[in-house]
């Protein structure tokens, strides 16, 4: 019962994000709804990890099997997309270069900018003897 209704909750959210993709008219998928709502949705505690927790790690695990139908038609339509493989992985290899760079930079900021709100709310102790 506990599964059902972990996969309830996010199956739910992602017909959430569906509807906003239907309704919104912008060039965004709606995974990418269901996933800024599930966001929202752990930061804000309306729901909570646990309350999700053993699905989501299921669907990470079981997740490899959704790329076996792509990589069987790479395969079965290689002639087709032979002369552009070339560009294609240099496309990807690129990408993924640029967006593991800015993911990292972008984290990096994001951490200096909390340690330094967190220095301000909790200064350290200025000078060596304490009896400042």
């Amino acid at each position: 019962m506990k599964y059902l209704i972990q996969m309830m909750i996010i199956g739910g959210i992602t017909f959430l994000g569906e509807m906003l993709h239907v309704l919104i008219p912008l060039p965004v998928p709606a995974s990418v709804y269901g996933m800024a709502i599930l966001f929202v949705c752990l930061c804000l505690h309306i729901i909570r990890e646990e309350q999700i927790q053993e699905t989501a790690q299921w669907l990470l695990a079981v997740m490899p099997v959704m790329f076996i139908g792509p990589g069987v038609e790479i395969m079965e339509h290689y002639t087709k997309i032979a002369d552009s493989l070339l560009p294609f992985a240099a496309v990807v290899l690129i990408s993924t270069v640029l967006v593991m760079a800015a993911t990292g930079l972008t984290v990096q900021g994001i951490m200096a900018a909390m340690s330094r709100v967190r220095n301000r709310k909790h200064p350290a102790k200025k000078g060596g003897n304490g009896n400042e």
